[in-house]
């Protein structure tokens, strides 16, 4: 009976020795003047809050939103559920029921005119009308910074989706300084993009504040305009599609002449057009979808998905505003969870808008954590120097932290977030919630020795003495 008092006794002053050992200010005084720093570290385990600062306190949550889309979905959407895209027919027209799908591909689209060709249709002397009706409202939400909204993590969230919405192109700028850059885009591409952007050294660059800028045009064209410095490679470059029927419209005529269908119509948006089904094509199911979207941050699946949990759930064309707020009242009728504090206004967290408080956000960790069984979300999570947007994250690849931090991370201009679940040394999980923001640190000069950036000092400093800790 002794040993057992002694044995509960000694435990009990580890636990109270290794609170008292772990103190995050040597690794917050990494961070620069200026900062704003909301954590909080607690013990699920006990409930225990082992750490708490700001977390009170509206903060902009990044891609860490993708958390809650993710919690709504497994919640709401069934473990089957897929986009679904349908080929119609009605009389001499056909029409492409289009759903939201962020997956939905060129081939996807070839293979549905395929199996209308192999039940004999070679000439379509109709029309073909492009059904967009799931989705309703902008297909950009507010606070998404205008000067990206030409990239691709701000493809427009759309329910006419193809290809991601997305298209990859490179920029050249191997010739001698002052020449043009020159730009590929791939042949088949129905885009238009030319390039003004004028090769320069990097002391030019500098000295006249230069810098390459993007510009949109409707009928999905593209300028690249300033300058760019010199250099063996290419550029890669994604341009987000600015007018999706517009794309999708030049991709469906190039790929039914592939198929050898004739085409004597028009193809035209029309959301009231219906017809019997000829063929379908489905998405992953649920759980792959998800995977992408955190393992990957994938901006596009998040909001698409965002916006059919508002069309399911309020029985109406789904939104950015119907959208977030099913998300809300989702997660607060299945979990108890109150987010009325929280400011949402996409599914990805790309909007400058949003803001949520760490506190609300660690209790929607703690319940993906408590309920792993049912949801599995954690495997889908982010693992330090291992899998996705934390495989090559400075601070946590290496040892003794890789493998043991499993979190979505966010990022936006002057924020570093991160949320999830550490496992420490002795193998007890932690969960954690830290929103950096504010985080402007005095621009380095060019022939200043490379330093690690003061917020991979942060991290690296936080979670190694959290994990020595514990």
């Amino acid at each position: 009976m002794k040993k057992k008092v002694g044995l509960f006794f000694a435990a009990l002053v580890f636990s109270h020795s290794a609170l008292a050992e772990f103190s995050p200010e040597r690794a917050i005084a990494l961070l620069p003047s200026g900062h704003d720093l909301a954590l909080l570290i607690t013990d699920p385990a006990t409930g225990q809050t082992i750490f708490s600062q700001r977390a009170e306190q509206l903060q902009a949550p990044a891609s860490t939103q993708k958390l809650l889309t993710a919690l709504a979905a497994s919640l709401y959407l069934d473990q089957n559920f897929r986009f679904t895209t349908r080929l119609e027919q009605n009389k001499a027209d056909y029409i492409i029921r289009f759903s939201g799908d962020p997956t939905l591909s060129r081939e996807d689209l070839a293979a549905m005119l395929r199996t209308l060709k192999q039940k004999g249709v070679h000439r379509i002397k109709g029309n073909l009308y492009l059904n967009g009706s799931q989705f309703t409202g902008y297909e950009q939400a507010s606070g998404w910074p205008w000067d990206s909204l030409g990239v691709c993590y701000s493809a427009p969230s759309s329910s006419i989706t193809l290809e991601h919405n997305c298209v990859q192109a490179a920029l050249y700028s191997d010739r001698p300084l002052g020449q043009s850059t020159r730009l590929h885009i791939p042949a088949h591409q129905p885009i238009s993009a030319t390039s003004l952007a004028t090769i320069v050294s990097k002391a030019q660059q500098k000295s006249t504040f230069c810098s390459l800028e993007l510009q949109t045009q409707p009928g999905n064209h593209y300028q690249l305009n300033g300058c760019l410095p010199q250099r063996d490679k290419p550029l890669p470059l994604n341009f987000a599609v600015v007018d999706t029927e517009a794309y999708v419209r030049e991709v469906l005529l190039q790929e039914l002449e592939r198929t050898g269908i004739a085409f004597e119509g028009n193809i035209v948006r029309d959301d009231s057009q219906a017809g019997h089904v000829i063929t379908t094509h489905r998405s992953a199911p649920l759980p792959v979808l998800l995977k992408v979207m955190l393992e990957d941050s994938d901006n596009l699946i998040a909001d698409n998905l965002a916006k059919t949990l508002g069309q399911r759930f309020f029985d109406q064309p789904g939104s950015f505003r119907n959208g977030t707020e099913a998300i809300k009242q989702i997660i607060t009728e299945h979990t108890g969870i109150d987010l009325s504090r929280a400011v949402l206004a996409d599914g990805s967290g790309l909007s400058r808008d949003n803001r949520i408080m760490a506190s609300d956000m660690m209790k929607v960790v703690t319940y993906i954590y408590q309920h792993n069984a049912s949801l599995n979300l954690l495997a889908d999570l982010p693992v330090s120097g291992q899998t996705g947007t934390l495989r090559y994250r400075q601070s946590i690849r290496h040892q003794p932290l890789q493998n043991q931090l499993a979190a979505k991370s966010g990022s936006l201009y002057g924020t570093f977030n991160l949320a999830g679940v550490m496992t420490t040394k002795s193998g007890k999980p932690l969960l954690f919630v830290q929103f950096v923001t504010n985080y402007l640190p005095p621009e380095k000069q060019e022939d200043a020795p490379a330093v690690t950036p003061e917020i991979f000092s942060f991290e690296r400093q936080l979670y190694t003495d959290l994990y020595e800790s514990y």
